[in-house]
């Protein structure tokens, strides 16, 4: 019996800032960014491609996007309405890196953006209207007539 190895697969020291590390990375990666380790052991994060947030609502008359574009002027968004899809893009600009600023984190995504949905039958993509304000693109999507329900008298004889 003295030639058996004992197996110890969990063997590294509990280290609760680890463990918290482990969870923050893992989390993170949920949500497209990676925490990665450069060589003197500082976190930096790599954001993945970013899109903006949508609410998508619905009630007996149109539907409702409201879209978040914190920090992007009105020129730099564009909405279309081709093929039955309306697409949502545009770009948040990089601020200009000032010289006498020093940064420690930079985890806001930038860069272009566009964001699609197909718009469901009974959708009228002719009649779209959208308003910009305080950073939320809310876009109107009305139903067609078509589409609505219409109630019928029956007589009865």
């Amino acid at each position: 019996m003295s030639g058996l190895t004992r197996w110890e697969p969990f063997r590294r020291q509990m280290n609760p800032w680890r463990e918290l590390e482990d969870m923050e990375q893992r989390l993170s990666a949920l949500w497209g960014r990676t925490p990665t380790k450069t060589e003197g052991q500082k976190e930096s994060i790599s954001v993945a491609e970013w899109s903006p947030l949508v609410d998508i609502t619905e009630d007996d008359k149109e539907y409702l996007i409201k879209a978040e574009l914190p920090e992007i002027k009105k020129e730099d968004v564009k909405l279309t309405v081709q093929d039955n899809v309306l697409a949502i893009s545009g770009e948040r600009k990089y601020e200009k890196e000032e010289k006498d600023k020093k940064y420690h984190r930079m985890e806001r995504a930038y860069g272009s953006f566009l964001r699609s949905f197909t718009l469901p039958e009974d959708a009228d993509g002719s009649k779209v209207a959208a308003e910009y304000k305080d950073g939320i693109l809310t876009v109107h999507l009305p139903k067609s007539e078509k589409a609505k329900p219409k109630s019928i008298d029956v007589k009865v004889s």
